[in-house]
């Protein structure tokens, strides 16, 4: 039996006693269902994802409901979980099946990698779990437990080592049980040979792991090139009125694409009077709320929130993109992670 054929038999083996078969998304082949699954999945933890996968799920049961919604509303029911472009390609690429597959999910990897915010891994992942297509999956747990075993050396982001990484993965793959060994990979990924304090004691292949039998775990995979991360600071007017704030909506694309935000306010400009200047709105006062940082994957954002009252303001927003958002209703919102936490807040000092 080759190197290959152990490795794949032993981790098979390994699944049927320890690893994960009660997620919400391995009762179905539904295409739709594992799509999900899988684009929500990315850079998320499971655990973190189920309760927006069911609630989703209740909303858009199907294809079609999704694809005839405004992205909007999908945004709403996306927010908190993050990387919100996600949510956009999920929306356009449900789309695109409808027009153009005339409604019916593709069931090649190669065709799927097509439609939008799907990589050739997701793509091989979704056609092993609803078509039993043999291919390689190559994320973020995957990497990891191939670099540990097999003692891939260099950061796997890395054009040379991501390749070496896509030939082992391929050269590892079963002749069956495809859809089975792919989630047995991401199971001992994310349960066994995880980033920090893996449990080496209950992985099947600490007698081959190369990481393992030279004590050099932590030292696998190699992590990014440390370079500065740039930092950048913002102030948003949280403009009051009413129990309702005053929400601008984003551009379809970018950071935080087509969610609702709070009205950006140059740090040189005199905060009342540009409210009054843009929007039309006489306030009294501004007070600054607690400064919020949030980290993304490039550069540290700290964000100044300064609160103001509007006076004498109905509630009627001067421009589309414009809308005043009622704090009661915030579930309902598509918001960011930091904006919300800014009017709940203002919410709950209310």
């Amino acid at each position: 039996m080759t190197t290959e054929t152990r490795f794949a038999a032993r981790l098979l083996e390994w699944h049927v006693t320890h690893g994960r078969h009660d997620l919400p998304w391995q009762a179905t082949r539904a295409p739709y269902h594992v799509w999900l699954s899988e684009i929500m999945l990315q850079q998320t933890r499971v655990e973190t994802v189920i309760p927006y996968y069911r609630r989703f799920l209740e909303r858009f049961p199907d294809l079609d409901t999704l694809a005839a919604a405004p992205v909007e509303d999908v945004l709403a029911l996306w927010s908190g979980l993050g990387y919100y472009a996600r949510a956009r390609n999920l929306h356009k690429a449900a789309r695109i099946v409808i027009e153009t597959h005339n409604g019916r999910f593709p069931r090649q990897a190669d065709q799927i990698a097509t439609l939008p915010g799907i990589g050739r891994s997701t793509a091989a992942a979704i056609a092993a779990f609803c078509f039993n297509e043999r291919g390689a999956i190559l994320d973020g747990n995957v990497k990891r437990v191939l670099c540990r075993v097999f003692g891939i050396e260099g950061f796997p982001g890395e054009r040379k080592v991501e390749t070496t990484l896509w030939t082992l993965a391929e050269s590892l793959l079963p002749e069956k049980n495809i859809g089975t060994y792919i989630q047995a990979q991401m199971d001992l990924g994310a349960t066994v040979c995880t980033r920090g304090r893996p449990a080496c004691e209950r992985c099947p292949f600490t007698e081959q792991c190369v990481a393992y039998t030279t004590n050099r775990v932590a030292q696998f995979p190699e992590p990014r090139p440390k370079k500065a991360v740039p930092q950048r600071r913002v102030r948003v007017a949280v403009i009051e009125k009413q129990g309702h704030v005053l929400m601008e909506r984003r551009p379809p694309s970018g950071i935080w694409g087509g969610l609702l935000a709070l009205p950006e306010i140059a740090h040189d400009a005199e905060m009342t009077a540009e409210i009054a200047h843009r929007f039309g709105l006489k306030t009294g006062p501004c007070q600054p709320l607690t400064t919020l940082r949030h980290v993304f994957s490039h550069f540290r954002l700290d964000i100044e929130p300064m609160h103001c009252v509007a006076h004498g303001a109905t509630l009627r927003a001067a421009e589309d993109r414009l809308e005043w958002l009622a704090l009661n209703a915030l579930d309902e919102a598509g918001l960011s992670a930091p904006v919300r936490r800014i009017l709940e807040s203002l919410e709950t000092k209310a």
